[in-house]
């Protein structure tokens, strides 16, 4: 006889495992480091930044060519530049008038690659 999936994703038990909680409660990260670390993932929540981002990985860009090679505006390209830098995953060099963009650190693109490699699973 096949169960009913909202019987299996229940847990009847009514006995807390007091050593499991207490271990994980130990090791569990202040609210302001969880607040923090949600708020790093919403910015990877928005396709056009994500486009950025994997632009970037591959080379240094200036907003011109980021701009044309997503087909958006510099004015768009610059705001979601912006919000990436607000979140420290990507830094930019002046050389003469040109700004180039590149991402923050290899965190950045470790983050990236693993979340790839995750969607990519069988």
């Amino acid at each position: 006889m096949m169960e009913n999936k909202s019987d299996t994703d229940r847990c009847d038990c009514i006995v807390i495992h007091q050593e499991i909680v207490d271990k994980v409660k130990e090791n569990m990260p202040q609210e302001e480091k969880l607040y923090d670390l949600a708020e790093l993932f919403k910015v990877f929540g928005d396709t056009t930044r994500i486009k950025i981002l994997y632009a970037l990985s591959s080379s240094d860009m200036c907003v011109c060519d980021i701009a044309v090679l997503l087909n958006m505006t510099q004015s768009a390209i610059s705001h979601q530049l912006r919000v990436l830098k607000q979140a420290k995953l990507v830094k930019y060099r002046k050389e003469g008038k040109i700004v180039f963009y590149s991402l923050d650190d290899e965190h950045v693109k470790m983050i990236f690659d693993q979340g790839l490699l995750h969607i990519s699973e069988k």
